[in-house]
C-alpha cells in the first residue's frame, strides 16, 4: 500500500464515522423536536376573585 492509498482509506475512515455521527445527531434533533411539539401544553389554573366572608368573633 502506498501512502496515498493510506490517506485516502482514512479520509474514507473519518467520513464514514463522520456521517453516522451526523445523522444520529440530526435524528436525536428531530425527535426531540417532534416530541416538543406534541407534548401537552400546561393550562394556567382559572383565578377565582375572593368571595367576602363574614367576620366571626369569639
Amino acid at each position: 500500500m502506498t501512502l496515498a492509498d493510506l490517506l485516502n482509506f482514512a479520509m474514507l475512515l473519518c467520513a464514514s464515522i463522520g456521517s453516522m455521527a451526523f445523522g444520529i445527531l440530526a435524528a436525536y434533533a428531530i425527535l426531540r423536536a417532534g416530541f416538543a411539539l406534541i407534548r401537552p401544553q400546561p393550562r394556567p389554573a382559572p383565578v377565582k376573585p375572593p368571595q367576602p366572608e363574614a367576620a366571626s368573633s369569639l
